[in-house]
């Protein structure tokens, strides 16, 4: 099987998953590189995200834990190939039971950290509770969903206000090949009605590693339930930090607290133990 190890020094280029082409960037060491026992960090972003708007998190990750650390722009989002459209209201649990392990499979045998953030932490945990994969080794995610809440509906309702009627579209473009068809596969998903019912709560059931639920206190897209439902339903170890003066985007918001909380979890990962983060920010768990 191709792995993705070929590229690691080029930094970027495209993957096949799903018959479509996905953008990645390489950060950090070749996992080929490392010991066999340290595993690669693999991101997964936001609703609205994509490999650019990680912005230079991805490298300060790398160099904060000395692993490896590779990202990619979902299909719709970036510079990416388009989604098929409308998204269907299971939209996160195809990407995490069809697309996610084709994109995992470069990775050949090597350990892996999933890392998400909003959208993209859902992902990470339906791949985990979905996929008995002996790679993984842990999960960080950040500001991630299981079920719907009426305060982040009202948040979603009011992001379409803002991209009808202000430069959304336009600042969107800056990243995204088609930022209409970015902004409501999201936003046209999240407020159709169906989706009122949706709860992957479930999925947290049967995570088998640790995980790190972190989220800004003043959250709009979710409550605090959001990650202490994380801690509450899954049988492995899990940290829960709740950041102050934080909304959804801890990385750009909170970036020190938010990258100090995620390197002192993952090293205790690499060294075999699930250790307290090395911050410690306003945490229950």
């Amino acid at each position: 099987m191709t792995t993705i190890f070929e590229q690691w020094l080029e930094r970027s280029g495209f993957l096949i998953a799903q018959g479509k082409s996905l953008e990645w960037a390489s950060f950090g060491p070749s996992p080929q590189n490392c010991d066999q026992g340290q595993p690669t960090i693999v991101m997964l972003h936001e609703g609205l995200g994509c490999l650019a708007l990680w912005r230079d998190f991805p490298s300060k990750l790398s160099q904060a834990t000395g692993l490896p650390v590779f990202a990619f722009s979902r299909a719709g989002y970036g510079q990416s190939d388009l989604a098929d459209m409308p998204r269907p209201l299971d939209y996160l649990t195809r990407e995490a039971t069809r697309v996610l392990p084709q994109v995992l499979a470069l990775f050949g045998e090597r350990p892996l950290i999933l890392l998400g953030h909003s959208d993209g932490a859902t992902i990470a945990a339906e791949y985990a509770g979905r996929h008995c994969d002996p790679r993984l080794r842990g999960l960080v995610l950040m500001a991630p969903h299981f079920f719907t809440e009426p305060a982040s509906r009202a948040a979603i309702s009011d992001a379409k206000q803002v991209f009808e009627t202000q430069d959304l579209k336009a600042r969107m473009a800056k990243y995204h090949r088609d930022p209409e068809a970015t902004f409501r596969g999201w936003n046209d998903t999240w407020l159709h009605p169906g989706f009122q019912a949706w709860n992957v709560e479930h999925v947290l059931d049967t995570l088998g590693v640790p995980a790190l639920a972190l989220q800004g206190k003043q959250d709009q897209y979710g409550s605090d339930e959001q990650v202490l439902v994380v801690a509450r339903r899954s049988p492995a170890p899990v940290q829960v930090a709740l950041l102050d003066d934080c909304r959804h985007v801890p990385f750009l918001e909170q970036p020190d607290l938010t990258l100090a909380t995620i390197q002192g979890f993952v090293e205790g990962l690499v060294a075999g133990s699930s250790a307290q983060p090395s911050a410690q920010p306003s945490a229950r768990s």
